[in-house]
């Protein structure tokens, strides 16, 4: 017997204007575990394909290429014989239809370093709404890369200071987090990566601790990389014009709060917006249902694509990368999928 449904956000009322549903899955993640993993990238693929047209790309997977109903996955999917015709096939039927943005779990906790103690945590921390921030991210791991093991040891000291289960007292976990820090700095890593390092302030990482031990839920769960992934998936779908309608395989990590605060987030946007935007004050996201993927064929493709991406990265190319614009008059899903 199945439990029920947790997580989600449906749309309040009737979604209205310009709208498109996607629907998503992830490959790779790993809960907190973001160091220790097999697994270095995080994937979220989304697709735009009604259903039937999901069916068709399953359908045409089992029948043309031979693959078992349990075998649309990518790990056999990509074993097996003919795999190198059958992603032909697949990544052409998904061509502007589809969407992946990937996650390097290393630099994704580089990131949540400057976002949470540096500047002011918020939603917007891991999108492109703060890419005031990236270039510091940017020049601390392209740095600290190359100090090895002390630059391993400062990143799993950052991961006990925030992670929000079976955390030690905060005094120990914050000593540990700056002699990690100190021990990092000795390998002089050059501007501005030092100039990260040294902005690391004990009395704001300590209120930064407090506030996650008082379960302030306006800082994003540090180590929680779905949702600034689900946000970039959005903004790049709505691209500023049209809402986005998500259905995604269940994931713990979506609340109906978070994807609150997200969706609130979200609605204020990047100042400079497109010719035919969204009114202000509207969120891209419209709403977010969560579903049993055994159970939408539309998931299942986003699954597979989210897989086979994890595994072969050189796959996401401009064309998974960056959904067509909407067009005005255009059924934003359409029909026709070929057919191997």
């Amino acid at each position: 017997m199945r439990t029920p449904l947790q997580g989600g956000l449906p749309p309040r009322g009737a979604v209205v204007g310009p709208v498109v549903e996607i629907a998503c899955d992830e490959s790779g993640f790993s809960g907190t575990n973001l160091l220790r993993s097999s697994a270095p990238v995080i994937t979220h693929a989304s697709v735009d394909l009604s259903v039937d047209e999901a069916v068709a790309v399953i359908t045409a997977l089992r029948s043309g290429f031979r693959f078992a109903p349990h075998e649309v996955k990518s790990g056999q999917f990509l074993r097996r014989s003919g795999a190198a015709e059958a992603l032909e096939w697949f990544r052409a039927a998904l061509t502007g239809r589809a969407h992946v943005h990937l996650i390097d779990k290393e630099f994704f906790l580089v990131t949540r370093v400057v976002d949470l103690l540096l500047v002011e945590p918020s939603y917007a921390a891991g999108t492109r709404l703060a890419d005031e921030h990236r270039p510091a991210a940017l020049a601390l791991h392209a740095a600290g890369r190359s100090a090895g093991a002390d630059w391993t040891a400062f990143l799993a000291a950052f991961v006990d200071l925030v992670r929000m289960k079976h955390r030690l007292p905060a005094q120990q976990t914050v000593r540990r987090f700056f002699e990690a820090r100190d021990v990092l700095r000795r390998h002089r890593l050059g501007r501005p990566a030092d100039d990260v390092l040294d902005g690391l302030d004990p009395n704001r990482v300590r209120a930064v601790v407090a506030r996650l031990d008082d379960d302030d839920r306006s800082i994003p769960p540090p180590l929680e990389p779905l949702l600034p992934a689900l946000a970039e998936t959005v903004l790049a779908w709505s691209d500023g014009r049209r809402q986005v309608l998500v259905t995604h395989d269940e994931q713990s990590a979506l609340t109906a709060d978070r994807l609150t605060r997200l969706r609130r987030t979200l609605a204020s946007g990047p100042d400079a917006t497109p010719v035919g935007a969204l009114p202000s004050g509207v969120s891209p996201l419209a709403g977010l249902v969560m579903v049993d993927s055994r159970d939408d064929p539309r998931v299942q493709v986003a699954d597979l694509l989210a897989g086979v991406a994890r595994r072969l990265p050189e796959i996401i190319d401009d064309a998974l990368r960056q959904p067509p614009p909407p067009v005005a008059g255009r059924d934003v899903r359409r029909s026709g999928l070929g057919r191997p």
